[in-house]
């Protein structure tokens, strides 16, 4: 007898998801713990595995297809007795042990599921490749290696399947990319934003950050973004409602008082936003050691729900990459993002004398309806203060 299989609850707050990958096919017998698709939510690849031990009779959505939880996406047989419990959720929410990754021909790897799509789109046998991680887990820089690299593959890659025409190649938006137009579109649609910026002396925080690099040693890599991030919490204690959200069905601001401070990365397949939980009670070390973490998670695809959701407030740090500053959007619902520009040796005034100094422009895009013009220029005063003076934070 035909049962139906649900997509799941994958995730708190997570109420659909993009079937990416489907990863059985019609007519195929399967077991139970089995990969049956790769599932995007929050700009995250979910491999939802399989709850039964049975024949898949028909696929119920097509790749490429947004569907609701709870809505059928799969038909089966199963060999289970009657009135066994056919559903469970996803190995990211089961505490048991994880789920059996489908083997390359000849080989059991190990690979995330975004790992594994990169490898299909490239034509690439994963169990050829040489992992660069002790451990043996296979990344996409591997994959690419592999590959040669190329560019107009990355290209398709980054959004969707590409096609060429004479002089125009369309990309289809999907996953990573199709999440971000969503959220790009619905910040701007409902936010009604405005932009304060600002130069800061970045001259004690480079000192700073020296002594920590020192201090700590070759295994943990120092950036200034630790820095910023105490800097910011600082300020957020003085202006506590740039730590806040809109709720629409309650008509209320809600202010935060925990601080999970979203970084902005950019992964191969677009920017994702994992979150540094409890910020405020971490140090400088701890910070580093996070920041290093969920970046490498986010390049390689291995971040999971948990790492993306609960955000307050969001830092893009544009940097490393160049521009003086930016106009950046909220991280909706979010009601403010801080963007940190290249730190810069500039000539500047300083008691009638003209000093070297290491100078930064920085950015605070707010929410219009909960934040006004001079509550964001007295909290890039604070952000000024704090980080011009960083004795005046716990770094430790």
């Amino acid at each position: 007898m035909a049962k139906q299989f649900k997509l799941p609850d994958v995730g708190e707050g997570v109420a659909e998801g993009e079937i990416r990958k489907w990863l059985v096919r019609e007519g195929e017998n399967v077991k139970e713990f089995q990969p049956l698709a790769e599932i995007m939510t929050d700009k995250v690849n979910v491999e939802m595995t399989s709850p039964f031990t049975g024949k898949v009779l028909k696929l119920s959505a097509a790749e490429g297809e947004i569907v609701k939880v709870g809505q059928p996406i799969l038909e089966y047989e199963s060999d289970e007795e009657e009135g066994a419990e056919p559903v469970r959720p996803p190995a990211e929410k089961r505490k048991e042990s994880p789920p059996v990754q489908a083997p390359a021909p000849g080989a059991r790897v190990k690979a995330t599921p975004a790992v594994r799509k990169r490898a299909r789109e490239l034509g690439v046998e994963l169990a050829s490749v040489r992992a660069d991680d002790p451990s043996g887990r296979i990344t996409v820089a591997d994959v690419e290696k592999a590959a040669g690299g190329g560019d107009s593959a990355k290209a398709a890659a980054t959004t969707g399947t590409a096609r060429t025409a004479g002089k125009e190649e369309r990309i289809q938006v999907s996953g990573v990319r199709r999440k971000i137009f969503e959220r790009m579109t619905e910040s701007k649609r409902k936010i009604p934003h405005f932009n304060y910026t600002d130069e800061v002396d970045m001259t004690n925080i480079v000192a700073a950050r020296n002594v920590f690099s020192r201090r700590l040693g070759e295994g943990v890599k120092v950036t200034y973004l630790p820095f910023i991030i105490k800097a910011l919490i600082a300020a957020l204690h003085d202006h506590p409602v740039l730590n806040s959200s809109y709720d629409e069905k309650s008509n209320e601001i809600v202010v935060k008082r925990n601080y999970n401070i979203g970084i902005a990365v950019a992964a191969p397949d677009g920017l994702v936003v994992p979150v540094i939980k409890d910020a405020d009670a971490k140090g400088i070390a701890q910070l580093s050691g996070e920041i290093s973490s969920l970046a490498a998670k986010a390049r390689t695809g291995g971040l999971q729900l948990a790492d993306v959701q609960g955000g307050t407030i969001t830092i893009t740090n544009v940097g490393p990459i160049g521009g003086l500053f930016s106009s950046p959007i909220i991280n909706y619902p979010e009601s403010a993002i801080l963007a940190v520009h290249r730190i810069q040796e500039r000539p500047v005034s300083r008691q009638g004398r003209i000093e070297l100094r290491q100078m930064m422009y920085f950015t605070v895009a707010c929410d219009h309806r909960i934040i006004d013009g001079a509550e964001a220029a007295m909290f890039g005063n604070r952000l000024i203060e704090y980080l011009e003076n960083p004795y005046l934070l716990r770094l430790e």
